[in-house]
């Protein structure tokens, strides 16, 4: 991230105002957590991430969700519940946030949540008694998201941690430009149905 302040001008920081304030703390967990070889891969990544900030609690909501839902499947079993949660969490505000009916999922949510039965259901029990707001959101529950998936995935069971790692950040970088600038699709972008909606297929 100081490469990136550099990069735009400004003082030399791991906070540039570059750059969203949660893609930035994505981008130096991802960093601080990789290995030699991997890091340097990042570099390419930098440029990237230049320009993409602002206030829209969509970017936020879209950043959690991306890391949630690629962590869910492969964290460990004590940490699947919180992450299951994280994503029932960034669905709703992104919900809420577009007017749409609560329970609305994506499809890369659904098949999260899919792989993990028993955390899906008791997230589902323990989010209809809950109800975040948006400034709680924002402050706690979306960086919570994004430090809880970044520490699961390094301590899951997988070949390759770093890969995964590197295209969580790659992804949520796309993400965010499909947000800011509106190049690309978001994750989760796909056409959304409600919880427990049955595709109509032609």
């Amino acid at each position: 991230m100081e490469l990136a302040s550099y990069l735009a001008g400004e003082r030399w920081s791991d906070h540039p105002a570059c750059t969203h304030p949660l893609l930035a703390a994505l981008a130096r967990l991802v960093n601080d957590n990789v290995g030699d070889e991997s890091r340097a891969e990042l570099v390419e990544l930098v440029p990237s991430i230049i320009g993409l900030a602002g206030d829209d609690l969509r970017v936020d909501a879209r950043l959690a969700l991306r890391c949630a839902t690629t962590a869910l499947p492969v964290a460990a079993a004590e940490r699947q519940l919180a992450l299951a949660v994280s994503v029932l969490a960034a669905e709703e505000m992104l919900a809420r946030l577009d007017g749409a009916p609560s329970g609305r999922m994506s499809e890369r949510s659904r098949e999260a949540m899919a792989q993990v039965p028993q955390a899906a259901e008791q997230a589902r029990r323990f989010s209809r008694a809950a109800r975040i707001t948006e400034k709680g959101f924002r402050r706690y529950a979306a960086p919570n998201a994004v430090q809880l998936s970044v520490v699961g995935i390094v301590q899951a069971c997988v070949p390759d941690p770093d890969r995964l790692l590197r295209e969580l950040l790659a992804g949520a970088i796309g993400d965010c430009s499909a947000l800011i600038r509106g190049v690309g699709p978001a994750a989760g972008a796909e056409t959304p149905r409600e919880e427990g909606a049955v595709p109509v297929h032609a």
